[in-house]
């Protein structure tokens, strides 16, 4: 059996075991099983893989993609530079590669969301593991960025001091941060959407429920939207490629 998994906390959100699973029987893989794995933290990887020598693979989520980091044996220069690994590939001798591809699901939504637009500004809402791969995404686009934390030392603003010129003037938003996943489903982070205006561009990484708070308030403001599929999906098949070492960089 190949067995391949996510870890974090919570996952009762994700639907990763799922897609996997309906992956694995439309190709025909009766060998392989995905599963979830929520740990108290990341420290207890060792005694996940010591319980689990047939796991090949694993997806990495909130709030491990930094913490993961020292726990593996190489990383690719592109996490590396991002400072967060999504994702884990288990080699025949036991050695652990860390890799990100948030990166690559992000680079194919903000192309389906912006098309050909460049905004001239962007805010981030969050400072974790996902919004690092954000930050790296819109520098390789030329956007210029602010990142909106809870903890003021952490970014350009905190959401108690949030100017509504400035997310006036951020024609692309996106919500790097959890705020807003199931069952959590009434929650959105705390800007002025008064300001929101139909040439604006919201990116939510929250997938389930597929129309967040965040977007709904977007979406009755003309704004452009889009949720957290397309990077799933996307970052789930580079997982599958990494994994089976067919991964073209």
């Amino acid at each position: 059996m190949r067995r391949f998994g996510l870890i974090g906390r919570p996952l009762v959100h994700s639907a990763s075991a799922a897609y996997f699973t309906r992956k694995f029987a439309a190709e025909g893989l009766s060998d392989c099983a995905y599963e979830l794995y929520e740990l108290p933290s990341a420290a207890a990887l060792a005694e996940l893989l010591e319980q689990h020598p047939d796991l090949c693979g694993l997806n990495v989520t909130i709030p491990y993609k930094r913490d993961v980091i020292p726990f593996l044996d190489s990383v690719s220069a592109e996490a590396r530079a991002i400072g967060a690994v999504n994702c884990i590939r288990r080699t025949a001798e036991g050695r652990l590669e860390g890799y990100n591809t948030d990166i690559i699901g992000l680079r194919e939504s903000l192309g389906e969301l912006l098309g050909l637009d460049e905004p001239e500004h962007a805010l981030i809402l969050g400072t974790g593991g996902a919004s690092q791969a954000v930050q790296y995404a819109l520098a390789e686009r030329g956007i210029p960025y602010d990142l909106v934390s809870r903890d003021a030392a952490k970014g350009n603003y905190t959401y108690d001091n949030l100017p509504a010129e400035v997310v006036e003037g951020s024609r692309l938003i996106v919500n790097a941060s959890p705020v807003g996943t199931y069952p959590a489903v009434d929650a959105a982070p705390r800007i002025p959407y008064a300001f929101l205006t139909p040439r604006h561009y919201l990116l939510d990484l929250v997938y389930n429920p597929p129309l967040t708070r965040f977007l709904d308030y977007g979406r009755q403001r003309g704004a452009t939207i889009l949720n957290g599929e397309t990077m799933f999906v996307a970052q789930a098949e580079a997982s599958w490629s990494i994994w089976n070492g067919t991964f073209e960089y």
